[in-house]
């Protein structure tokens, strides 16, 4: 008989990437049965000898997870764009192939970054309280007054795929203008939105929004800190939907507080969850999601089901749809 290749998923993963594993003659799927992370220990012991790991963003797989793996991992296939999570320069050594899901939950990040944006910049979710608590008592000329997006500036971190899908859902809202900044300027990209490439400071300096979508690297690890927010218009309003390490949370807070700041919104943070004694989550004016940037149905099963072929085409040493080089 052929022996069947060990396939390890760290969670239940949605029914289209499922069906697909499992329609899979040559492989034995073991999985964390629960929507909940898998713990260290129950993770240590669900890789051992596996073929194949089929992980999550929240799942970090370190040197100490691939020597409890051992020698028959060949193929690690995460269902995220980000790959913060993976020890990639040791995972690389030891010659296993990584799948990944880009392109997938471009438009989904987009589509939440611009809710996040019109929310903070709105001040919806105090409006709603307001209503709830009594405090509509009559019209008034100033009172929920935020800031439009009409004739602004608009600074985007990370002109990559969703930077440019956030920037292309802007320009029907009538921004007058488009900055960005990352490693290096990409002209063909920022054509469509007339965008300038710019350092850091000019366009924490000159944006009325500024929205973070660059990928966590030690570059950008820590870039949004004490110095950035003071670089920032008092009006302006801070949107991050890649990672929440690029951000330096203490010194946010401390912009929010301090007036430094207008607003801000967050899908992701440090840690995540975020407890809920966290500073942040006591102010007005700061909107704080739970990292749902690519939640859909239809994105989830899409990112689902890219993950699993990833991991089937690695296992039979085909080409996968999206392995990262």
């Amino acid at each position: 008989p052929v022996r069947l290749m060990k396939v390890f998923v760290t969670r239940r993963i949605p029914p289209e990437g499922w069906a697909a594993l499992a329609r899979a003659a040559d492989c034995e799927v073991e999985h964390w049965d629960s929507d909940e992370p898998i713990p260290a220990k129950e993770l240590e012991r669900g890789v051992a000898g596996a073929h194949g790991l089929l992980c999550l963003l929240t799942d970090r797989v370190d040197k100490r997870l691939l020597d409890a793996a051992g020698s028959n991992l060949r193929v690690i296939s995460t269902m995220s764009v980000g790959v913060d999570h993976l020890a990639l320069e040791e995972i690389k050594k030891r010659g296993i192939r990584v799948g990944y899901t880009p392109d997938v939950l471009t438009d989904t990040t987009a589509e939440l970054a611009m809710s996040l944006l019109l929310t903070t910049c709105r001040r919806l979710p105090e409006a709603m309280e307001e209503v709830k608590n009594g405090g509509w008592s009559s019209w008034k000329p100033l009172w929920m007054c935020g800031y439009g997006l009409t004739q602004s500036t608009v600074g985007i971190i990370g002109l990559g795929r969703i930077g440019q899908a956030i920037a292309r859902r802007l320009k029907p809202f009538g921004v007058q203008r488009f900055l960005y900044t990352g490693r290096q300027p990409r002209p063909q990209e920022a054509a469509e939105f007339q965008a300038e490439f710019v350092s850091t400071p000019r366009l924490a300096a000159e944006s009325d929004f500024i929205i973070v979508a660059c990928s966590l690297t030690p570059a950008t690890k820590g870039l949004c800190n004490k110095d950035f927010f003071q670089q920032m218009k008092s009006t302006a309003v801070f949107v991050n939907i890649s990672r929440g390490e690029v951000v330096n949370q203490d010194d946010l807070y401390e912009a929010l507080t301090s007036g430094q700041i207008a607003a801000a919104g967050l899908d992701v943070t440090t840690p995540e969850p975020l407890p809920t004694d966290h500073p942040l989550l006591t102010l007005k004016n700061c909107v704080i999601l739970p990292h749902i940037g690519s939640a859909t149905y239809g994105t989830r099963n899409t990112m689902s089901l890219l993950a699993a072929n990833n991991l089937l085409a690695g296992l039979r040493g085909e080409p996968m749809p999206r392995e990262l080089k």
